[in-house]
């Protein structure tokens, strides 16, 4: 239990760490837009954790020979300042290097008990503060070229361009994220090392020894260090520095990858030993420099003159601090520990501490745990909790689906119930014309067998006084009877009451233009207004002397009256400018 208290203090430094050198896996690639901040989470943190479980000795050896730290008291501090100075500068918002605040708090361990540090670690470590930038310079120069000339020859079209682009941000980060696993884990549990518990877990495919049992939980750590807090820091890595094609930001994480793959990477170190070649040092490299100088490598490609250089001089002052803040903190924290507390921060051994590996080797009464049974047991809750979410997820898109397509359906019923109801609307509108239509016909008609009626009635009244007066010897009562009868018919043939009808019809058909003309000339009379409605329908002087009951001479008079109450010029058509009205 005391072990996992002082634990917690590198379980702080991996967050702090995940916080911060997340950004230097994806913050280009966030930066750009290309990935989402919650998949580049995703994918860093799985491949974080297997970087640093499966491939993270190498650097911690290293770490550990700079300043063994032999008390677990000693180790917390350690750790505790070292993310503490992490956790100041990234709330400050500069992508600071986790490395550099270790080395500087095992400075001040060494400083504060006494200890020889190993300075020739110490020259190993300073020195890939240079050769890591410019490593990660001169790679991406190299890359970014030689991705640039491929696309020109290839004239890739532009949206399968992007799509490449993207999958291959998510394939450099991921190989970023274990890089960044198997290097920097030393960062987090270095100092833990010689107080690594002595069990080892047997899951059947693979071992898992005290050292990697420590890997794993500081890996866990960093993972929650970039789900929680990493988005901010990504931002000033993506876009802060220089801004980033989707292209360039490729080039800046895979040229991180490899720089930190070539530091941590102890099979490769021993194969160029091997060829008699020289190898890196496998110690753990800022990941953040190597990523500035990725981004300096392609500006300086495209231009110096795009480099904001505010932002890096915040960096670069960053850089120079941050060991000397772990160093200081490191060194008033474990004086307060040692003389408050009273807690062991060195166990001042006289003989030198061995190596990590032969601490591992010649440890005895190590505890083997069977985890082949327990292991397969998570598998298999896992692989039924996975069938389970995928089960209710798919129920959950289906009834979403359903749901769409009753939407879907209800908004078309009501679209085609509306339509029905306009249809509806427009054919009981047509009815109820029709209707009126069929009633005026109706009326025509009626009022027609009325005239017919009226008209044989009147007929035959005239026809039987007629034949009373044929052969009547009266000769003078019979020319009086005839003259009655002549004024009669003559009464009869001025048609007034269907001459009135006929016109009300005309006046309700061209409504409007009774109205406009009687509101622009007021001064005309009834008896005008109704020839300039006939006129404007075309009649002649004729046929309107029949509607008017009167001679075609007065019709002419009545024109030219009515020609000089509309003021219209000599030689313009009446009846054309009664239609424009």
């Amino acid at each position: 239990m005391l072990f996992l208290v002082f634990l917690s203090s590198g379980l702080f430094l991996g967050w702090s760490l995940g916080s911060n050198d997340a950004a230097n896996i994806f913050g280009t690639a966030v930066g750009s837009r290309m990935v989402s901040f919650k998949r580049a989470a995703w994918i860093a943190s799985i491949f974080v954790v297997l970087g640093a479980v499966f491939q993270g000795r190498g650097a911690s050896e290293t770490l550990s020979s700079l300043g063994s730290v032999d008390a677990l008291a000693g180790a917390f501090t350690v750790s505790l300042c070292a993310a503490i100075t992490v956790f100041l500068m990234t709330r400050s918002g500069l992508p600071v290097s986790t490395s550099q605040a270790v080395v500087g708090a095992i400075v001040g361990w060494t400083a504060f008990t006494g200890n020889q540090a190993d300075y020739g670690v110490l020259t190993k470590i300073v020195s890939t503060w240079v050769t890591g930038p410019l490593l990660g310079m001169l790679f991406a120069a190299l890359l970014y070229l030689l991705l640039r000339r491929s696309l020109t020859r290839m004239q890739i079209h532009v949206i399968k361009l992007d799509s490449i682009i993207r999958i291959g941000l998510v394939v450099a980060g991921a190989f970023g994220a274990y890089s960044l696993g198997a290097n920097n884990i030393a960062n987090v549990m270095g100092v833990f090392v010689a107080s690594a518990p002595n069990i080892e877990l047997n899951f059947g495919l693979f071992v898992l020894d005290g050292v990697q049992i420590l890997f794993l939980i500081g890996g866990i750590a960093i993972s929650v260090g970039i789900f929680t807090y990493s988005q901010r820091v990504m931002e000033t890595v993506g876009r802060g520095i220089l801004a980033l094609t989707p292209e360039a930001a490729l080039v800046v994480v895979l040229a991180q990858a490899l720089v930190l793959f070539l530091f941590s990477s102890s099979s490769l170190s021993d194969s160029l030993n091997m060829l008699g070649l020289p190898s890196l040092p496998l110690v753990p490299v800022s990941s953040t420099q190597v990523v500035v100088g990725a981004v300096l490598g392609i500006g300086l490609v495209k231009g110096v003159n795009e480099i904001k250089g505010k932002t890096i001089g915040g960096i670069a002052l960053g850089w120079i601090a941050t060991p000397l803040v772990a160093g200081i903190f490191t060194y008033l924290g474990l004086f307060f520990v040692q003389n408050v507390f009273g807690l062991e921060v060195s166990k001042q051994l006289t003989q030198p501490e061995p190596s990590m590996v032969e601490t591992q080797t010649l440890t005895r009464g190590i505890q083997n745990i069977d985890m082949i049974m327990p292991g397969l047991l998570i598998l298999a809750a896992l692989a039924i909790a996975l069938l389970l979410f995928l089960f209710f997820r798919q129920k959950e898109l289906r009834l979403k689906t359903e749901n769409d397509l009753l939407m879907h359906q209800n908004q078309s019923y009501n679209s085609q119930k509306a339509l029905n109801d306009l249809e509806i609307n427009a054919i009981q509108l047509e009815n109820t014309m029709l209707s009126n239509k069929l009633e005026l016909k109706r009326q025509e008609l009626n009022t027609l067998l009325m005239n017919i009626s009226e008209q044989r009635t009147f007929l035959e009244n005239i026809s039987s006084q007629i034949k009373d007066l044929i052969g009547s010897e009266d000769i003078r009562m019979r020319d009086a009877r005839l003259k009655q009868l002549s004024v009669l018919i003559k009464q009869k043939m001025s048609f007034t009451k269907e001459l009135d009808e006929y016109y009300g019809q005309i006046e309700q058909v061209h409504r409007d233009f009774h109205i406009k003309l009687g509101n622009r000339f007021p001064e005309l009379t009834e008896n005008e207004k109704r020839l300039a409605t006939l006129l404007r329908l075309n009649f002649s002087s004729k046929e309107i002397s029949t509607f008017m009951n009167i001679s075609p001479k007065s019709v002419e008079i009545a024109r030219y009256r009515l020609r000089k109450k509309l003021d219209i010029k000599p030689g313009e058509n009446l009846p054309q400018f009664l239609i424009n009205l």
